[in-house]
C-alpha cells in the first residue's frame, strides 16, 4: 500500500469549501483537469453517492475513473473509493476550520490517498515506480486543492 497526503489552506469558511467541493455537477467548472462528470446516483452528496469523471492527464491523454462515497460527515470529512487498473484507491478528505491567527475563518483541507495493488502487475509497478507514482499523485492532488482554493 502507498499513501500520499496533501494539505492546503483555503481562504474561505468550511461551509463554502464543502459546498464547492461536493457540488459534483460543477466540478468541470473549477477543476482544471476534469472534462466530464457523469452522475451514477441521485440525491445530495452523502454516503453512497457515485459518479464517473474524466480527467486530462499530464501527457494529454484522458482517464475515466469511478468514485463512490464510503463515509460522509457533513461538512467535516468524507471518504471516496475508486477501483483502478491493478490497484484500488481510497481518498479521505477533511475540512478543518481555522479558528485562530491571521487565517481565521479559513479552512485547512487535507486529502490522504491510499493505493492498494490488486493484481500482480499492480504490485510490480508499485515496487518499480513507487516514488515516481507518489510524486505524480501528490502533484495532481495539490493541483486539485489549488483549483478548490481559487473556486472557493
Amino acid at each position: 500500500m502507498s499513501t500520499v497526503a496533501v494539505t492546503r489552506l483555503v481562504e474561505a469558511p468550511v461551509v463554502e469549501v464543502w459546498r464547492v467541493f461536493t457540488d459534483l455537477r460543477r466540478r468541470c467548472q473549477w477543476l482544471s483537469t476534469v472534462t466530464r462528470v457523469e452522475m451514477l446516483s441521485s440525491g445530495p452528496f452523502d454516503t453512497g453517492t457515485a459518479w464517473r469523471e474524466t480527467r486530462t492527464m499530464a501527457d494529454g491523454g484522458e482517464i475515466t475513473e469511478e468514485f463512490r462515497v464510503q463515509e460522509c460527515v457533513v461538512p467535516e470529512r468524507f471518504v471516496v473509493a475508486s477501483p483502478g487498473i491493478g490497484a484500488d484507491y481510497r481518498m479521505t478528505y477533511t475540512f478543518v476550520p481555522v479558528i485562530e491567527g491571521r487565517h481565521r475563518g479559513g479552512t485547512m483541507v487535507t486529502v490522504v490517498q491510499d493505493g492498494t495493488p490488486t493484481a500482480p502487475a499492480g504490485r510490480f509497478l508499485a515496487l518499480v515506480f513507487g516514488g515516481l507514482a507518489a510524486r505524480t499523485v501528490e502533484g495532481a492532488l495539490r493541483r486539485d486543492l489549488d483549483d478548490l482554493a481559487a473556486a472557493a
